[in-house]
């Protein structure tokens, strides 16, 4: 089974051109479900029944995984034995009777923007990595992008000039825009700042006090700590920048279709999220002014 999975890893890779983190768990996954099948007697896939795959779900299950983690086994199953069947490998797909459990959506947290303005006021000193985590919080907020894409941006992928970043996507490639607040702070890091963490050359725009580029781990600290220094209670990570980021532009007029685009959203219905917690923010204030008794306490 292990060469099966290999041969599907390759056709995740090289035809359905997945990003490298689909890649990585599918793989993770199925590596461990032929752990479990192989202890269970069960080492010929074409006598893995649904019965099999059942187990192990209920298995996963057992061990406290998070309902997002048993549906993404779940998806990463049904995916590598529809590949299976398509290859002839089978002739009946044993993972058809699964059925992923409800995921309980959660609002994303949203920022409001006097907590943004506040957030971004926190880095204000003339040193290099106080003029640095300046810039990336700026350009956050100013272009919505992940925390991925942003510590993985090359110095060309900046147009100073035109206000605007090329974001590469896995083998997708957006344009968003930026401020001329987001350019003043992107112009101070690259005039005082960048060349002093730099020791040697370096392609990528920011990097951390060694030199070396940034890791998500890394940023992950620099939120929390002016989260922390600027007093916001919320629960704050770089989603949430993004999340504030895109509920802004939906609350100030900006169509779906736009904010889908700048966001990198394959299925707008990804998008809706915002579309619909404006509504409910709205709906909520119509009540409160119209209600007589809305705010008597």
């Amino acid at each position: 089974m292990l060469q099966r999975i290999d041969e599907f890893v390759d056709y995740l890779t090289n035809v359905k051109r997945a990003s490298k983190n689909t890649i990585a768990s599918y793989k993770r996954d199925l590596v461990k479900l032929n752990n479990y099948l192989t202890d269970s007697g069960c080492q010929d896939i074409v006598h893995i029944t649904s019965t099999n795959l059942n187990s192990y779900v209920l298995m996963v299950e057992k061990q406290g995984m998070s309902t997002a983690t048993v549906s993404r086994n779940i998806a990463s199953i049904k995916a590598f034995f529809l590949y299976l069947l398509k290859q002839g490998v089978i002739s009946e797909d044993p993972s058809e009777t699964l059925k992923p459990p409800k995921i309980e959506k959660k609002a994303p947290v949203i920022l409001t923007i006097e907590e943004v303005n506040l957030l971004l006021e926190q880095p204000n000193g003339t040193a290099p990595k106080d003029i640095r985590d300046k810039a990336m919080l700026e350009l956050l907020y100013a272009t919505g992008i992940r925390v991925s894409e942003l510590i993985n941006l090359k110095v060309k992928d900046i147009n100073l000039s035109m206000n605007f970043l090329q974001c590469h996507d896995d083998n997708k490639e957006r344009v968003i825009p930026f401020t001329n607040e987001t350019k003043e702070a992107l112009e101070e890091y690259l005039k005082n700042a960048r060349d002093a963490m730099c020791k040697e050359e370096q392609e990528y725009l920011f990097t951390n006090c060694q030199g070396s580029p940034m890791t998500r781990q890394g940023f992950w600290k620099i939120i929390k700590y002016y989260s922390a220094k600027a007093g916001i209670k919320k629960d704050i990570t770089p989603h949430t920048i993004r999340h504030s980021f895109a509920m802004h532009l939906v609350n100030n007029g900006a169509d779906l279709k736009s904010v889908q685009e700048m966001l990198g959203h394959s299925d707008i219905s990804t998008t809706q999220i915002y579309a619909k917690a404006n509504a409910n923010t709205k709906l909520k204030e119509v009540y409160e002014k119209a209600h007589p008794r809305a705010n008597v306490s």
